[in-house]
């Protein structure tokens, strides 16, 4: 075939591709440029939650992508008007095909609207514990404490069980003592109280609370409640634990642990 038959030919295509791949190019790079730039000015914003933020960021990348899409589509001839027809005789078949994506879709903007954890909350989702980084139209981000990076689709997590242990400012600090038999109870219940009061980080409203409430195979275990701000739960449970055991020592009060006991038979 003639050079010229085969431009003539193809050479609009090949143009159109071209330009096809620019304007895709162009288009990436303007949707992730303006999807930071709002992100940015959005969560510096007081008014505006930081979920919400990431949440029109991602809304604003992927609207732009859509508008690049049909744009690229005009390039070869095909005219929205067709495309939307096209997609109206095809919506069972790409409905099947994509309901995954439109149930993680669906999900994220429910999760959006009831708003069960927000950016830097500390939640566990059916299961799996982590710190929220990130909420956008697909898919939620968690990062666990030893920093391990978890992606969850939002159609799971917004059918899971959600426990957020940052949505309340006060949280209680529940623990237990275990003390022998042969101790004295009324005195470790106050040695654990005047360590309790003690602790600027332990609210006096509600009270500490501390009473005997097992008697194990054991030991006789005491339980503690303590209310405090969330921020400071894991310190304070930390601290008590550490504290008490001290001054159970250093009074004389002795924690029991199992022990095992051989018994030989004569033969």
């Amino acid at each position: 075939m003639d050079p010229v038959d085969i431009f003539e030919t193809y050479g609009p295509l090949i143009l159109n591709a071209a330009k096809a791949i620019i304007v895709l190019i162009i288009g990436w790079i303007i949707a992730n440029v303006l999807s930071r730039s709002v992100r940015k000015r959005l969560a510096k914003t007081p008014q505006i939650d930081a979920t919400l933020a990431g949440f029109f960021s991602s809304l604003l990348r992927w609207g732009i992508l859509l508008v690049v899409f049909i744009a690229v589509l005009g390039l070869f001839g095909i005219q929205a008007t067709s495309l939307v027809a096209v997609l109206g005789a095809a919506s069972l078949a790409i409905g099947l095909a994509l309901q995954g994506t439109l149930s993680d879709l669906a999900a994220g903007v429910m999760l959006i609207l009831f708003r069960p954890y927000k950016l830097g909350q500390f939640v566990d989702i059916g299961g799996t514990s982590g710190t929220v980084k990130d909420l956008d139209l697909f898919m939620t981000e968690l990062v666990t404490p030893d920093n391990v990076q978890i992606i969850m689709p939002n159609g799971q997590c917004w059918g899971a069980i959600i426990t957020n242990y940052s949505h309340h400012d006060t949280r209680r600090c529940d623990l237990t003592f275990g003390i022998d038999y042969d101790d004295n109870a009324d005195t470790a219940m106050q040695i654990i109280l005047d360590i309790a009061k003690a602790d600027t980080r332990v609210f006096p409203d509600p009270a500490p609370w501390v009473r005997v409430t097992n008697l194990g195979d054991s030991s006789v275990d005491i339980s503690t409640r303590l209310w405090c701000k969330a921020a400071d739960y894991w310190d304070l449970k930390f601290h008590m634990t550490k504290a008490v055991k001290e001054a159970f020592d250093a009074n004389g009060i002795s924690i029991p642990y199992p022990h095992a006991v051989e018994i030989v038979k004569p033969a």
